[in-house]
């Protein structure tokens, strides 16, 4: 993440330069711009005849050009301060008033439209930078490989990319409206989208939302017939409940009238974006999650490796391996296979698992039994009988792995849903593996990955908290002084 801040940074910096180098090397001008019946009879001289500033020591007009549609009026920045350019009717009644502000370097500011010297640049560069935050975050997840892979980066990259890229493409629409019809699109419309990034996201993402809370509860009432109930059996119904109850809410706050001062309608401005950051933050590291776990389990390392771990769980009193455990092992004993076939190469097992209270035996030892009866020679598995957690699965092989062979290349099998997870654990416990994960049963899949999603952030949710404090901060000010 480091590595992406870093260059977030620079990509920034650079934009800025560029910005500035652009602003006083090329749009120095201002213009109002005045709506007019299309295909009104009238010209310059006309409309330079209804202009008047009240302080013509700030600022000057040029030759008003006209337009189907609206008058340019160009602006000259004389002095710092404040004018008002006053542009009369037929009747002599103001038609429109702009109260203009002139600042350092001959900048002149419309406190009715927002529009300022060198804004066209700005949003062309605001647009850049959300297009260059996507692009950057989707290099970087694309370059994790291997053991890089299982790192919490990787879900903000590839949950927070999708975010990033369709906010640049809202910039350069609205970027594109005000370089075409600058007269229609002021600069308030790209505030507007700065600030509300998020609601738009969380509108712009609404079905997909919706189809993934309703896939959830179709799994998850499948997987309540299939196994008893108890309360991690339902965490999908529970999460499907949460984004119907979070998108409802959202909807509330987005489509009820707003009535009030300027600041009521700020503040209101504020709640929604506000709370669409907390809803599209959740959202963004459930879909980087959901990205990230379905890649671990579809991955496929290179046949080189010279240790397989086979990470333990639940089984029967027998001591036979149920199908979870099974579907682990064979997966492992198709891995070992394929390798010996490719390049000769023999890998040795690792059975990890110490044995829980109802177990008659060390899960390493019933992994290992079921190895034996498949045909592995004992001489290729070392088992590891002490873990009773995933991280101490990682940590004990690793040493049994530094005292047999330093060197040697590691790979975990595990369940599919398991996989990101125990490579996260892995990395933590200095062990560089890649993992493969075996198939397990559809309705069982999305609930058990729920599990395993809540997890990862419960190890780290003080730093997710910071990050989401300093998120919804950064929309809620943006909305608070942008309105």
């Amino acid at each position: 993440m480091r590595r992406a801040a870093k260059q977030i940074a620079l990509g920034t910096a650079a934009l800025v330069l560029l910005c500035v180098a652009a602003r006083f090397g090329f749009f120095n001008s201002f213009s109002l711009y005045i709506p007019i019946a299309h295909g009104t009879d009238e010209n310059a001289e006309q409309w330079a005849a209804r202009i008047s500033i009240d302080h013509p020591e700030v600022l000057s007009t040029g030759t008003a050009v006209i337009h189907d549609g609206f008058v340019q009026i160009p602006v000259y920045a004389l002095n710092s301060g404040e004018a008002a350019v006053t542009v009369s009717t037929d009747d002599e009644t103001v038609s429109f008033y702009n109260a203009l502000k002139v600042g350092r370097f001959r900048a002149v500011y419309d406190f009715r439209t927002g529009n300022f010297t060198g804004d066209t640049v700005v949003v062309i560069g605001i647009t850049l930078f959300w297009l260059l935050v996507s692009a950057i975050m989707v290099w970087n997840f694309f370059q994790a490989e291997g053991a890089a892979f299982y790192d919490y980066s990787t879900i903000y990259y590839a949950g927070f990319s999708l975010f990033a890229l369709a906010s640049g493409l809202v910039m350069l629409s609205v970027t594109a409206s005000h370089l075409v019809h600058p007269e229609n699109y002021s600069m308030y419309s790209a505030y507007s989208a700065v600030s509300g990034a998020s609601v738009r996201y969380m509108m712009l993402t609404t079905p997909a939302m919706l189809f993934f809370a309703a896939a959830m509860a179709v799994s998850n009432i499948a997987l309540l017939k299939h196994e008893r109930p108890r309360p991690q059996n339902a965490l999908g119904l529970l999460l499907s409940v949460l984004l119907l109850i979070g998108e409802g809410i959202g909807w509330y706050l987005f489509t009820r009238d707003s009535m009030g001062s300027d600041w009521q309608g700020r503040i209101d401005n504020a709640l929604q974006n506000t709370y669409a950051t907390l809803f599209i933050y959740c959202q963004c590291m459930l879909t980087g999650a959901v990205i990230c776990g379905i890649k671990a389990a579809r991955h496929v390392p290179e046949a080189d490796k010279d240790f397989i771990i086979i990470l333990g769980c639940w089984f029967r009193p027998d001591g036979t391996l149920p199908p979870l455990l099974r579907g682990r092992a064979d997966l492992a004993l198709a891995f070992w296979r394929r390798q010996k076939e490719k390049n000769g190469k023999e890998a040795r097992f690792i059975p990890s698992g110490g044995q829980g209270s109802n177990e008659p035996m060390p899960e390493a030892e019933a992994i290992r039994n079921y190895l034996r009866s498949r045909g592995v020679n004992e001489r290729l598995i070392l088992t590891e009988p002490k873990s009773v957690n995933t991280l101490q699965n990682m940590d004990f092989s690793r040493e049994i792995i530094r005292n047999t062979d330093p060197e040697g290349k590691a790979v975990f099998a595990t369940s599919s849903y398991h996989v990101f997870r125990s490579g996260l654990w892995a990395k933590q416990a200095g062990l560089p593996a890649e993992g493969i994960g075996s198939k397990t049963k559809w309705w069982f899949w999305p609930n058990a990955f729920v599990r395993e999603t809540a997890g990862l952030l419960q190890k780290r949710w003080k730093q997710e908290t910071l990050f989401l404090v300093m998120l919804v901060a950064f929309f809620g000010v943006l909305s608070m002084v942008l309105g």
